[in-house]
């Protein structure tokens, strides 16, 4: 005999039934929180929703100011990649100079130029994204991943905020007799070298900020036995193929020597060297309009946990005071009143780049040339076009 369900039973059923949805919400897998591929690697995802429209009256506004500060500081003899946007939108861009002056090849929106140290900002976010998934901690010890590093007390967030105490590898491998620098120096070099040389500490591990190429070199051996693929390999598949950063690549040595754009210093292009086989540090070549895909997918809910996220952009160097800080991977400016200001500046050879990500107004600016020069870092100059920052305009004396 089929029994009718009464009131109380279907209530029942009801409650039942919200309770383990509501269980299978909330016990999410790694792979629905972080987004994560056919290999197992977390990868970065475009930003799904709309950031508010600008209207064309303030994209109007917003460019001529911006033109008129472009048309000061740049001339027709600078080589410079240069874009301003937000809320993910284009609101200038110009492209002047050369990529390859022999070959008259013109630098162009398309044109993939050498960021330099603004390549610290792509690493440390691929970094991120492992320790979001789970395969990294940033309280492991460095020796953790790579057995013969030599110093113990390092840990990966050490190597984030430059709190490692180590000394720059260019500093001790060059004219020191420990590398012949007529051979190319490799990350994995680098390693072998601090340990069988006993290359000391610049300092005693976390007493003090300390910038220094070598710890990003060394987050990207990381990075490699983590997802056991080569740094270029990795970055590709985490972050520049999802977000069709088609005209980004890590430059490798092999593959891409005389296929890239040229370095310069005044009309004199400069060599390749021993030191630009490493990478992490530096050594990815990319366009302002690919980084700007790359700052927008970061505003992403599913880009990293909010706690992680938090510690990204907090300062961790307050033994001396001022205003200059570093986070995990982006250097910051912090006031009294008012957001930081977070940005960071790259220089190899005759590359130099700006990178400015003011997270409140959703302004991102990029600013890359491929021919030596201190007006690159000038960039910040636009910030109170945008927000309350206290720099000092393109018409205003610096202190």
């Amino acid at each position: 005999m089929k029994l009718k369900p009464t009131l109380y039973t279907l209530f029942l059923i009801s409650l039942c039934s919200c309770f383990f949805v509501g269980c299978t919400k909330e016990k999410k897998t790694i792979a629905e929180v972080v987004k994560i591929n056919k290999n197992g690697l977390p990868i970065l995802q475009p930003l799904q929703e709309e950031m508010p429209k600008l209207t064309v009256g303030y994209i109007n506004e917003k460019h001529r100011k911006i033109e008129e500060f472009f048309n000061k500081v740049w001339t027709k003899n600078d080589n410079v990649s240069f874009l301003v946007a937000q809320n993910g939108q284009i609101i200038y861009e110009n492209y002047v100079g050369f990529a390859n002056k022999n070959k008259g090849e013109d630098i162009t929106k398309d044109t993939p130029l050498h960021i330099a140290s603004v390549s610290k900002v792509l690493t440390a976010t691929a970094v991120l994204m492992l320790v979001d998934a789970g395969k990294i901690k940033l309280e492991q010890k460095v020796t953790e991943f790579l057995p013969d590093f030599p110093y113990p007390e390092v840990t990966v967030q050490m190597l984030l905020n430059h709190r490692s105490g180590m000394k720059n590898y260019a500093y001790f491998t060059y004219n020191t007799g420990v590398w012949d620098t007529k051979k190319e120096l490799t990350n994995a070099d680098i390693v072998t070298i601090m340990k069988e040389h006993q290359v000391p500490l610049e300092s005693k591990t976390d007493t003090r900020f300390g910038y220094c190429n070598t710890n990003y070199a060394m987050l990207a051996l990381i990075i490699e036995k983590v997802t056991h693929l080569k740094y270029p390999e990795a970055m590709q598949e985490m972050i520049f193929k999802p977000l069709g950063m088609t005209h980004t690549f890590v430059y490798e040595t092999e593959k891409h020597k005389g296929k890239v754009s040229l370095s310069y210093k005044g009309n004199m292009d400069l060599a390749v060297e021993y030191l630009d086989g490493v990478y992490g540090d530096k050594n990815i070549y990319s366009t302002p309009r690919d980084l700007l895909k790359f700052d927008v997918a970061r505003y992403s809910p599913s880009f990293l946990n909010p706690e992680l996220l938090k510690k990204m952009y907090q300062g961790y160097s307050y033994e001396r005071k001022g205003k200059r800080n570093y986070g995990l991977g982006i250097r910051m400016l912090e006031f009294e009143k008012g957001e930081p200001f977070y940005y960071h500046n790259g220089w190899w050879h005759g590359n130099t780049s700006c990178f400015i990500n003011m997270r409140k107004e959703k302004v991102t600016m990029f600013v890359i040339s491929n021919k030596y020069t201190h007006k690159t870092y000038q960039t910040k100059k636009l910030a109170p076009l945008f927000g309350d920052y206290p720099f000092k305009t393109i018409d205003e004396k610096e202190e």
